[in-house]
């Protein structure tokens, strides 16, 4: 009998292969258990794991209002991130998805005017409705009052002695109190549902072309004659500096992890002989010995993990060494991640952002006295403070730390900025 062919593990892709196939429930459970086990994991396939089974969520689900779909996602996403906590990038999307909803849901989709029984929600069951909908009229909802009502905070509300709460109002699912429904209950679902399908493949389209649209800005930045140290480039920062190779000769300092030395395998030698091809020089260097090439360096260029609201940065272990260093020197440091890898996450504490990974790579069992008597631990991920980056590049250009906030409050809704993503998840 002859072999199978490929692996049984699965992965990112074999995961969307049965997204069609499994309930939402199922899809849901199986992406958590795929992010704990680590069979999914980095920036893109996580962001684009989580947006895919939220349009399952979307499309699948048989939801009746707005309000009903926004706690669904909210449940299911506090779900994934306690999956993975570490990749910021799950919460990003969430966030952004259920921004997408609100910003859809305040547009007007009842059209009055039409009479087709296809438009109205009568013709979906409300299976999994929270609470009795009144059928009586309501007030004026928030979305009647026009764009306005979109940017209200809880402060003007407050503050506001005009403004009387719906009667009809319902609890939010997942939200752990009750507040009035934003949205009219006879918002168009099925045209809803289509436009915030799209919206999510949008968001799908953006993360797969953040490497494209991130390398045209490489000739600006990378100039002749350069020295640029980078350390364990992802996908961007290789094609980045393949891009600026095909026009311009410079010398990229390459800094691997040293348990890399021993393996045959090179991760490195197409991005080597991309850039070498067009006359640049590659020179390999280990942690050990980055200080003594940094006072040659022009600048430093490293890939994020994800980008904090602060402007700090979450890097593969042994990047924030490097980034320390070209401070002390002098030298630019620049950051190459997507905007979908921006974060609204405002934690205080460094130490929640550092993961923490097998240290089997380092000390094995073979060093008995060792792994006995001492404890070795070895962080993957590792924390870049703001003052120690001087520019960041997404796929919409070059940004400094100050303007951070202005992306974020232009893919971020207010009200999902300010949900708690890591509070107690519910089935």
């Amino acid at each position: 009998m002859a072999p199978p062919k490929g692996g049984y593990a699965p992965d990112l892709d074999k995961f969307l292969d049965t997204l069609k196939g499994r309930p939402v429930d199922a899809s849901i459970d199986f992406l958590i258990s795929l992010l704990k086990r680590r069979q999914i994991q980095g920036s893109e396939s996580c962001a684009i794991a989580t947006a895919r089974v939220l349009l399952q969520v979307v499309a699948k689900d048989k939801w009746t209002d707005v309000d009903q779909l926004i706690g669904r996602i909210q449940l299911v996403g506090r779900r994934l991130v306690a999956a993975q906590p570490h990749e910021l990038v799950i919460g990003n999307i969430v966030k952004r998805v259920l921004g997408l909803i609100r910003d859809e849901a305040s547009e007007d989709r009842n059209d009055i005017s039409n009479d087709s029984p296809s438009g109205g929600i009568p013709s979906l069951p409300p299976a999994i409705e929270t609470a009795p909908i009144e059928k009586s009229t309501r007030p004026l909802s928030l979305v009647a009052l026009g764009s306005f009502a979109r940017t209200q905070s809880m402060f003007t509300l407050l503050s506001d002695p005009d403004f009387t709460p719906s009667p009809g109002s319902t609890p939010q699912l997942g939200s752990g109190s009750s507040t009035p429904q934003r949205y009219p209950q006879s918002t168009n679902v099925q045209a809803l549902k289509s436009e915030v399908i799209d919206g999510i493949e949008e968001i799908v389209d953006e993360i797969k072309q953040v490497d494209e649209q991130t390398q045209n800005y490489a000739d600006i930045h990378i100039h002749p004659g350069d020295y640029v140290m980078v350390h364990q480039p992802s996908r961007t920062v290789q094609r980045f500096l393949a891009r600026a190779a095909s026009k311009r000769k410079f010398t990229v300092f390459l800094v691997v992890d040293p348990s890399m030395a021993s393996n045959s395998d090179d991760p490195y030698a197409a991005f080597r002989k991309s850039l070498s091809s067009g006359g640049s020089t590659v020179v390999n260097i280990m942690n050990v010995g980055l200080m003594a090439y940094m006072s040659r360096v022009n600048k430093v260029i490293l890939g994020a993990r994800a980008i904090t609201s602060t402007g700090g940065v979450v890097v593969d272990s042994g990047a924030a060494a490097i980034a320390r260093a070209a401070r002390e020197q002098g030298r630019t440091v620049i950051v190459l991640g997507g905007v979908y890898k921006i974060s609204p996450d405002s934690r205080s504490h460094e130490e929640t952002f550092v993961e923490w990974g097998s240290p089997a790579k380092y000390v094995n069992f073979a060093d008995g006295t060792m792994v006995g008597q001492v404890k070795v631990r070895n962080a993957t991920a590792e924390f870049v403070p703001t003052e120690f980056v001087n520019t960041y590049i997404t796929n919409l250009g070059a940004h400094s730390k100050d303007h951070l906030h202005g992306i974020i409050s232009d893919h971020y809704n207010e009200e999902d900025v300010k949900f708690d993503l890591f509070g107690k998840t519910q089935r």
